[in-house]
């Protein structure tokens, strides 16, 4: 059974890794809630948002989906970074 650990190369998340999260656009730290303390906040593209921060384990990158498209939020991409 394949390892769905939110890692596109193969490795399982042992550590932690910063993500880098786009969502459709202009996101305000409300909508947000507490994300806004443990992401930075971009707006690198009229109607998207940025969110990059550091994600500790498989449980805290579901939790952090789970919170965006609770308020309905439109996730465009899932990337995990080389920066630490």
């Amino acid at each position: 059974m394949p390892d769905h650990t939110g890692r596109n190369d193969d490795v399982a998340m042992n550590e932690p890794t910063t993500y880098q999260i786009v969502i459709r656009g202009h996101a305000t730290d409300r909508i947000l809630g507490h994300l806004s303390d443990d992401f930075d906040i971009d707006h690198p593209q009229l109607e998207t948002t940025q969110l990059t921060g550091v994600i500790r384990d498989p449980a805290h990158l579901h939790g952090v989906l789970a919170h965006l498209t609770s308020v309905a939020i439109e996730i465009v991409s899932v990337t995990p970074t080389n920066a630490s």
